[in-house]
């Protein structure tokens, strides 16, 4: 591809996506080149790695040369001009097949695009496929493997955007997360995920799980990356009611920017700690070691050792509303999405708005710890991603923070003794996504030159 040339020595696929949109804008890459490179690592890694339910390299050619075509006639160009975008196939995209996962939904192909596709087109963003997800953004393990090791699962639900990502295939992706469908596949998989506050990204047009639960979020390889998708992506939809009216959210630059003062850290050790991998266990006292005084330990209310208990009921009793479609044709379902929608049938509706309750009960208790912190630290997952092809993994340092709705991102700072990464989570305060984004990038930053 000529791609050494063409970067200043660094391939095309390596630079960072921040990087790669700032040497477009000047004009120093065409569209077009950015295109053919990941074209060219799809072909190479996809064999394996079974990131993509769908991809049309000349469909991603002929957006490239409008793009091009665009940036020659003078016009303004998008804040994602030229960047090729993975899309989770939950994600409606316009005569572009949807299947979320499941064969019920095979060949299906939507009239309108969902809000954050539109916002892709907007800004210059190259569609350059949908990613697999598995059975309807549920637990049953979907065909994707993990780029570190293919023997070992890259999570779920939104393993093909974690993994195209990981594997050099697209320098950006969307997922979903209802659960941990977004922090639990990056961390397994090795790079940054950004599950932003609840409400902050509309749905429209994205399959429906749990319309308290279900949060649309990013992936890239650095937290710039992760906050330049989601800059374009924040904003309200009078078609999702959990979306509000906001002044644009300067997301990249804040992330970018220096703190004013070294920022202090909470590390947490969430419920279920004990269950977690020595070398995580190892990981942590050693992180603690080196952030020294800008590093204190906090301990959760003892509430939210039912967090895990109250999540579940609020996802499968949802879950059965959203997917009655589904339901009714139950001999398409895995077993594994029968059984929770069976639980859900079994949910009473006296413990299902018990459990609403705990979003603002949980996160009032968290005013406690941020009033000490800029941001609180935990494990993304228990460990690096299991060696099996049967499991997801498990959510339990991230469902708590789903059902609080604050923001959470990891960054792939830890490597297990076996050689796979696992992730550090950071989560903030509800609505500060910017400043949590900007102490991810700054430590991210430092951690990589303490290497």
């Amino acid at each position: 591809m000529g791609s050494d040339r063409k970067s200043g020595m660094i391939p095309l696929i390596e630079l960072d996506a921040v990087a790669l949109r700032d040497r477009i804008a000047r004009g120093e890459l065409a569209a077009l080149d950015v295109v053919e490179a990941y074209i060219e690592q799809i072909r190479q890694r996809e064999p394996e790695v079974q990131a993509w339910i769908w991809h049309d390299p000349d469909f991603a050619r002929h957006q490239a040369k409008q793009l091009d075509a665009h940036r020659k006639s003078g016009k303004p160009l998008g804040r994602l001009h030229g960047l090729p975008v993975g899309i989770k196939d939950v994600i409606d995209t316009q005569k572009i097949p949807t299947g979320n996962g499941t064969m019920l939904d095979q060949g299906r192909l939507p009239m309108a695009d969902a809000f954050v596709v539109k916002r892709l087109k907007q800004e210059g963003a190259i569609i350059m496929g949908k990613t697999v997800t598995t059975e309807l953004a549920y637990l049953h393990p979907s065909g994707t493997r993990n780029p570190h090791n293919p023997d070992h699962t890259p999570g779920g639900s939104s393993a093909g955007s974690a993994a195209a990502v990981a594997a050099a295939m697209v320098p950006l992706a969307i997922g979903t997360q209802t659960g941990g469908s977004i922090i639990r596949p990056a961390s397994f998989c090795g790079v940054t995920g950004f599950k932003p506050s609840f409400g902050a990204i509309p749905r429209t047009g994205v399959l429906m799980q749990s319309q308290t639960l279900d949060t649309v979020g990013t992936f890239a390889h650095d937290p710039a990356g992760a906050a330049m998708l989601a800059e374009v992506l924040f904003g309200q939809d009078s078609a999702d009611p959990a979306t509000t009216l906001q002044p644009f959210p300067a997301l990249l630059d804040t992330a970018q920017a220096d703190p004013p003062v070294a920022p202090r850290f909470a590390m947490i050790k969430p419920p279920e700690w004990d269950r977690a991998d020595p070398d995580l266990h190892h990981a942590f006292e050693e992180l603690a070691e080196h952030l020294h005084h800008r590093c204190f330990p906090a301990r959760l209310h003892s509430q939210f050792d039912k967090a895990a208990e109250q999540r579940a009921i609020i996802n499968v009793a949802e879950m059965v509303r959203c997917y009655q479609g589904y339901a009714a044709r139950s001999d398409g379902l895995s077993d594994t999405l029968q059984e929770a929608l069976d639980h859900g049938q079994s949910v009473s509706a006296k413990d299902y708005l018990t459990a609403l309750d705990w979003r603002e009960l949980l996160t009032a208790t968290l005013d406690e710890i941020f009033q000490q912190c800029d941001a609180m630290l935990c494990p993304a997952a228990l460990g690096p991603a299991p060696e099996s092809h049967a499991t997801t993994g498990d959510a339990i340092f991230n469902g708590l923070w789903t059902l609080c709705g604050v923001p959470a991102i990891t960054i792939p700072v830890f490597t297990a003794s076996n050689g796979m990464p696992m992730g550090l989570q950071l989560v903030g305060p509800r609505g500060d996504d910017a400043r949590l984004l900007r102490n991810a990038n700054w430590l991210y930053k430092t951690l990589a030159a303490h290497e």
